[in-house]
């Protein structure tokens, strides 16, 4: 009596070990459901018959912890077999797939039964009465009706094939972009269609959908207002129901496919039930479109008009709107054009010869409009020109000057931006100001879902800044350099005491300051300084870093950082400033933002292809690269000094060492136990000699600092090397807010006291950094769990 609402599948191939063979089902994880109160997985059981290669079976169970689920098959494209424990490396398992065209449905033999291609896993269903979800193993019933949909695909395109091939084909045989485009990766594994990120079922339920809004009801006016939103709904129902949706095992619902703004591999994926009404089904789908029309309701009722056109060659006359607001590309984050063509070829086939859907610039093309695309994509040229960089930013600079033209002198304009680089930022910003603009403000919305898979681990805002601009006039005086900078701490104080007063933190609220800087400088055609040079905004920018960072830190350091400010004696160091700061900047405007545990992101991996992908997640807090050196460039702070010792940085990211992985660098390889130890033999000796031995030699040579970015991580054999780098020098007041948190952290009571104590005699900084690192590090996090412990014990 239970009802399926969804189908698990993984794709399938064999393993090339000699006397083997078995069939590897390629899996991110093993879990079906991660929920409290309700967790499943699968457990897999080896069978080895007689003269036959050995098999996979499937169990699903319910595990008591998390250690009991075992690890997926398949990681960076590397196939493992559970039979034989060979792995299969990348190119074997793209050459495999390609065969199959990306191996998304089951193989069948004459007699109906799987002889390979993809097999499923796990049958979601809901029980009459029932909320949550059941999970069973499939069925030969369940793989029967698989089979009678690839029969009915199969005759329905030889029908079109016989019929002369007469309109589109049923089921979008339009190619993908070519290997090495921007965001994709399934190529690679033989998908060279639109058609082919789908199932045999899919297409035929998607062909169906479209084919009812195609043929629908007779009246022209009634059908022409209703069908492209009926199309939307098939669009929503395709962006859930494709062969690369994998399923989210903490919300027991299918991720869709744009989660990442990509096209990448995923291994094992859900098929949705459509003609139900749970997620991923045509109901779903058109009951969201339906909420979303509705919400702008008053809109539709007011007279306008849509025009697809190049925004550099605008089709308004000067002066002619009151408003112009646009949420531009930035470089090559996003291939826009080439991932609307999912969404754009079933949309032909719902809503033939809609005007639309053609190429407003090339009415041969038959998807969408690729040539003026203001992108970064080195693999497209536009009039004999390489879309790089500088095409990028010349093409920008042209639209922000055309909608400067077509706006009111009193109109107002509005730019998001919704990233946390900064370099190509900065270019866009010059375009705006060079297009005759001055930025007079800077809003963060909260416009994106914080549980999207691109918030985590990416550089995207927990918000989208809104830039402010209005027209510059014509006659706008040339600034006075001292003047401009004059006048930008009050301006960049006073702001960041308004938005954090509104909840707004960390990034979000350093580029929600920049705005109104910006009105400083962009108030004037250019900017010159006594002897008439003209300052770029890329000098100003820095100075505009400068001050938001030397302010955030006197907000969170107090006198510290003032007396840092001034240069006077008794300011912290530069690692407690570097790691004050950097805490600072990753707080998010809110906190729960992405703070889930599991999901998709950790189960299924939308971009399973990314051989260049990190593998697990070290321990500690990341930023990007740039945007931490923005902040400590200005700031003094010499970022290639603590390398290694304070942060590490790989891949443009930067992660801030927590206390447990500089243990060996404080203590020395015998750790935290051994310098514990040594206060208990010697209770009444120097605490900072016993915990640190080495601390304080006059005149030792020091060991050469490590190399700026040298590696990632610290390997092992690197230990003593590093350790001595900072045992042979005076401890740093974080050096020794760090110990405190090891020696509470291992239970060394008597040690942590001694230490305290010490500190308190010696002066107020160690407490003042530790009370402002547990107020700046994230709720229910291990450090500030440990500071909080450590401050209740500590002398006051």
């Amino acid at each position: 009596g239970a009802t399926p609402i969804a189908y698990l599948w993984a794709r399938t191939v064999r393993c090339e070990a000699p006397r083997c063979g078995a069939e590897i089902p390629l899996l991110r994880s093993f879990w079906l459901c991660k929920k409290a109160k309700r967790r499943r997985a699968l457990r897999l059981r080896v069978v080895r018959p007689r003269n036959e290669p050995p098999r996979v079976d499937f169990e699903i169970f319910e595990p008591g912890a998390d250690r009991d689920v075992g690890a997926g098959t398949v990681a960076r494209a590397k196939a493992a077999c559970p039979c034989c424990q060979v792995v299969l490396p990348p190119e074997r398992v793209r050459e495999q797939l390609a065969r199959q065209r990306g191996g998304a449905d089951a193989v069948f033999d004459d007699a109906g039964r799987r002889v390979g291609g993809a097999r499923l896993t796990a049958v979601v269903t809901l029980r009459p009465g029932e909320t949550g979800r059941h999970y069973r193993l499939p069925t030969d019933a369940d793989y029967a009706v698989v089979r009678a949909a690839q029969v009915r695909l199969a005759r329905m395109l030889d029908e079109w094939e016989r019929g002369g091939k007469q309109g589109l084909c049923p089921v979008p045989d339009e190619p993908l972009p070519p290997i090495g485009t921007l965001g994709f990766r399934v190529q690679r594994y033989g998908m060279l269609q639109w058609g082919d990120l789908f199932t045999a079922r899919q297409k035929m339920a998607l062909v169906r959908f479209g084919g009812l809004v195609a043929s629908g009801h007779q009246d022209d006016e009634l059908k022409s207002a209703t069908d492209p939103l009926l199309g939307i709904a098939v669009n929503k129902t395709a962006d859930l129901g494709n062969a690369l949706a994998p399923w989210k095992p903490d919300a027991e619902c299918p991720v869709h496919l744009f989660a990442r703004q990509a096209i990448g591999m995923a291994w094992d994926y859900c098929e949705s039930v459509p003609p139900c009404d749970s997620s991923g089904s045509f109901l779903s789908s058109y009951q969201r479109s339906a909420d979303a029309l509705e919400s702008v309701g008053d809109i539709g009722r007011r007279p306008s008009q849509v025009q697809s056109a190049d925004s550099t060659a605008h089709p308004l006359p000067d002066q002619a709107a009151g408003v112009w607001f646009t949420d531009p590309p930035y470089y090559d984050a996003i291939p826009y054009s080439d991932l609307s063509d999912f969404f754009l070829v079933w949309l032909k086939r719902a809503l033939p010869g809609h005007p639309l859907l053609r190429d407003p610039f090339d009415p041969a093309n038959p998807l969408s409009p690729k040539t003026r695309e203001a992108v970064q994509d080195e693999t497209k040229t536009c009039g004999g020109r390489v879309k790089d960089r500088a095409f990028f930013e010349e093409t920008m600079g042209r639209a922000f000057a055309e909608g400067r033209r077509v706006l009111h002198e009193d109109g107002i304009g509005s730019v998001v931006f919704a990233h946390k680089t900064t370099e190509g930022w900065e270019a866009l910003l010059a375009g705006l100001i060079r297009g005759g603009w001055t930025i007079t403000g800077s809003w963060p919305i909260a416009t994106e879902m914080g549980t999207r898979l691109r918030a985590r681990d990416s550089a995207a805002l927990a918000t989208s800044v809104h830039l402010i601009c209005r027209p510059r006039s014509a006659d706008a005086p040339v600034g006075d350099w001292a003047d401009v900078l004059r006048e930008l701490p009050p301006r960049v104080g006073e702001w960041m005491e308004r938005l954090q007063g509104e909840g707004v933190r960390g990034a979000d609220l350093v580029f929600a300051c920049i705005g109104p800087a910006l009105e400083i400088f962009s108030r004037h055609p250019s900017v010159e300084t006594p002897d008439g040079r003209e300052v770029g905004l890329a000098e100003y920018l820095e100075r505009v870093w400068e001050v938001v960072g030397r302010t955030a830190l006197e907000n969170v350091l107090g006198a510290a950082e003032a007396q840092a400010r001034n240069g006077l004696a008794g300011a912290l160091e530069e690692d407690a400033r570097l790691t004050a700061l950097f805490l600072w900047t990753l707080q998010a405007t809110d906190p729960d933002a992405g703070a889930e545990d599991g999901g998709a992101g950790d189960d299924a991996d939308a971009d399973g292809d990314a051989d260049d992908a990190p593998g697990g997640k070290a321990a500690g807090f990341a930023l990007v690269f740039d945007v931490v050196r923005r902040f400590a460039q200005p700031l003094g702070i010499d970022l290639p000094k603590w390398e290694g010792r304070t942060v590490e940085t790989a891949r443009g990211v930067v992660r801030l060492l927590p206390a447990g992985a500089r243990e060996t660098q404080l203590f020395g390889k015998d750790g935290v136990g051994a310098a514990a130890a040594s206060i208990e033999r010697d209770p009444s000796g120097d605490v900072q000699l016993l915990l640190f031995p080495a601390a304080g030699s006059a005149g030792r040579p020091k060991p050469p600092l490590p190399a700026a970015g040298r590696r990632g991580t610290l390997a092992a054999d690197d230990d003593a090397a590093d350790a001595a780098v900072i045992r042979t020098r005076d401890p740093t007041t974080l050096d020794r807010v760090h110990a405190a948190i090891l020696l509470q952290a291992s239970g060394q009571s008597q040690a942590l006291r001694k230490l305290l104590q010490a500190e308190h005699d010696r002066g107020p900084d160690f407490l003042r950094l530790a009370n402002a690192l547990s107020a700046l590090y994230p709720s229910g996090s291990a450090e500030k769990r440990l500071l909080d412990a450590m401050l209740l014990a500590a002398p006051r």
